[in-house]
């Protein structure tokens, strides 16, 4: 079993057919097919169910495949150390919740684009658990996420500390007003958003039950339909202020355990610190070197 066998058996499983793999490896169908069976041999056990439709993982192929992707990552990410001599260029591709995006990043972008002409830039936008999945996944570098973030295969350090709040139509004056039960409505980003969680939690410890949700992808469409009396919704108050600002919503203070958030910036545990990567976090003002694990 090598590098080069598990590739195939995970290209074989990603695409879910020999032919679709074979071409996507720039190779013959014949050739995808010999390397799969002898990796079943060696390993004494079938790895894919074969079928009309293509192929689909057994039991054991599915046990394997997180073994193969982690190899491909370590081979890649050994790559990328070799060929890192500390000058920032390149692909980098960092994750980042989308409030934080609009916040924060929009003038370092603009910044470290200027400064560093050779990184080829790409911020991916997403919730929290898309992020982290993201992370896991070798999609991202890395990406800024709400916390706290707990998984044994990450590691993490504070970026930033926001304070959240409230955000109704202008019509409702303090949170008493909200109503109790089935006619109030949250409008959130969809699932896996931890704002989204945390508002559902602290309704409920309010005693509002019967939530309704509107899902919506953006900000501003949230924050168009809290002003036109839709729902409610819960943000970072510098997202809001600038609708706060123009009369279109009203904001609630909340009490800190409620009200305050840290943003973490996550990353594999132990992956390879890239030139590009180190100055961009200085340029986003995380500047702690030793990333604390995320027990």
């Amino acid at each position: 079993m090598d590098a080069g066998d598990l590739k195939i058996f995970a290209t074989v499983a990603r695409l879910g057919g020999m032919n679709r793999a074979a071409a996507e490896l720039n190779t013959v169908q014949s050739n995808v097919t010999a390397r799969i069976r002898l990796l079943e041999d060696e390993l004494g056990a079938p790895l894919f169910d074969r079928h009309s439709r293509g192929v689909s993982l057994t039991s054991a192929g599915r046990r394997l495949l997180p073994y193969a992707d982690g190899i491909a990552a370590l081979l890649a990410d050994a790559r990328r150390a070799v060929l890192d001599d500390g000058v920032p260029r390149g692909s980098l591709t960092v994750g980042s919740l989308e409030t934080t995006a609009a916040m924060r990043f929009a003038p370092v972008l603009a910044r470290f684009a200027a400064a560093y002409p050779d990184v080829d830039l790409v911020l991916m936008t997403g919730t929290t658990g898309e992020l982290v999945e993201k992370v896991l996944a070798h999609e991202v570098e890395g990406a800024f996420v709400c916390g706290p973030v707990n998984h044994r295969e990450l590691e993490q350090m504070v970026a930033f500390r926001e304070t959240l709040v409230l955000a109704t139509a202008k019509s409702v004056r303090s949170l008493e007003e909200l109503p109790s039960s089935g006619e109030l409505k949250i409008v959130v980003l969809r699932a896996g958003c931890s704002y989204r969680q945390r508002l559902e939690a602290m309704l409920t410890r309010r005693g509002v039950v019967g939530l309704r949700r509107l899902e919506f992808g953006t900000i501003d469409g949230i924050l168009g339909c809290v002003a036109a009396g839709l729902g409610v919704t819960l943000l970072p108050r510098g997202v809001i202020s600038a609708a706060w600002r123009d009369a279109g919503v009203n904001i609630h203070d909340l009490p800190a355990r409620e009200g305050q958030v840290e943003t973490l910036f996550i990353r594999r545990s132990g992956s390879h610190l890239s030139s590009a990567l180190s100055v961009f976090l200085r340029y986003t003002k995380v500047n702690n070197p030793q990333a604390s694990a995320a027990q």
